[in-house]
């Protein structure tokens, strides 16, 4: 079914609520939710709602909020205290841009959260704010190493942010060859996944999103990817986090934010990014290929268009549980 923006977030609103989480941090999650579908990224969109309902309905909602546990004038390390990564990273997000601004530089780390998100959206917020950025955040071990068939890191994603005179720069990947939402909506859809996805518990290869829920996904970019999806693991720990955290908890979030005036004027720095993305732009595509895109342009593109249309479409049995979840 077809739904408008509004009516998209209000009823995320009323499922976050229902689930006992305040109005503020319903609103950040209801954000969070939106964006992913109007930048097309459906998987981690309202049909993520249901995989977080069903997590709160085993763990019951968090107790406290999100607290610092230490910081100094660069630097914080927050409590995440079981809330959904959503709230923990935009609220790292926002500590971090406080301090960038003040001093020049900082890091944010934050432990004890899972279902960081998309991590461009708190690039974007940086971005908006005249600053660079770089963040990580791991997850359960649901990934094979290069070579393995086994899980030793998460689906691991890494973010870069730049600032620009228009659309910010924004490099978000994750460092799997599928993300674990898209697993989960495939296994509801009763999809097969594509071949090279992931193994089954016994380390063969399985389209079944069931048995590779069970085993492993495989990495992105061969060893490349695997060696990123480590970077990100060891990042993760330093915020906090186990060596391998447990089920759909105690995830690491980690962002460094710094103020391109470290090195040159602001203004200056941005009209560079812009003149780069341009000359990106004007490359020439290969034969019968698109126009070259930056990262983020389709993120941006999708936006605008979903916006003026003002319209989300849900599948119908996503859209009936979070009804059925928004009840008192």
């Amino acid at each position: 079914m077809r739904i408008t923006v509004n009516a998209a977030r209000a009823l995320v609103m009323r499922v976050m609520t229902a689930h006992n989480h305040s109005p503020e941090y319903a609103g950040i999650i209801a954000d969070h939710i939106v964006d992913c579908e109007l930048r097309g990224l459906g998987y981690g969109g309202l049909a993520r709602v249901v995989s977080i309902v069903e997590r709160l309905q085993h763990t019951g909602a968090p107790a406290r909020s999100v607290e610092i546990a230490h910081q100094t004038p660069v630097s914080a390390r927050l409590s995440g205290n079981d809330n959904l990564g959503y709230v923990v990273a935009y609220k790292a997000t926002e500590i971090a841009m406080e301090k960038a601004k003040a001093v020049g530089l900082a890091m944010v780390g934050a432990d004890g959260t899972w279902y960081t998100g998309m991590l461009s959206v708190y690039a974007e917020m940086a971005a908006a704010k005249g600053l660079i950025t770089m963040i990580a955040s791991n997850a359960t071990a649901w990934v094979a190493p290069h070579g393995a068939t086994e899980g030793r890191f998460g689906t691991n994603p890494i973010c870069f942010g730049f600032p620009s005179t228009s659309v910010p720069v924004i490099w978000d990947i994750g460092t799997s060859s599928i993300m674990h939402a898209e697993a989960i909506l495939a296994k509801r859809h009763g999809q097969q996944l594509e071949a090279g996805r992931a193994f089954d518990s016994q380390g063969q290869p399985t389209r079944d999103p069931d048995a590779a829920l069970a085993g492993a996904f495989t990495p992105w970019g061969g060893h490349k990817g695997s060696g990123l999806g480590h970077v990100v693991q060891l990042l993760g720990v330093l915020a906090g986090s186990p060596v391998q955290p447990p089920e759909l908890a105690e995830f690491g979030f980690v962002i460094v934010a710094m103020r391109p005036d470290l090195m040159m004027p602001e203004g200056e720095y941005r009209a560079r990014v812009t003149e780069y993305a341009e000359a990106v732009r004007s490359a020439r595509p290969i034969d019968g290929g698109p126009a070259v895109r930056m990262p983020f342009d389709r993120s941006a593109a999708e936006r605008r268009r979903r916006l003026a249309e003002d319209a989300i479409d849900v599948p119908d049995f996503v859209h009936a549980r979070l009804s059925e979840f928004a009840r008192p």
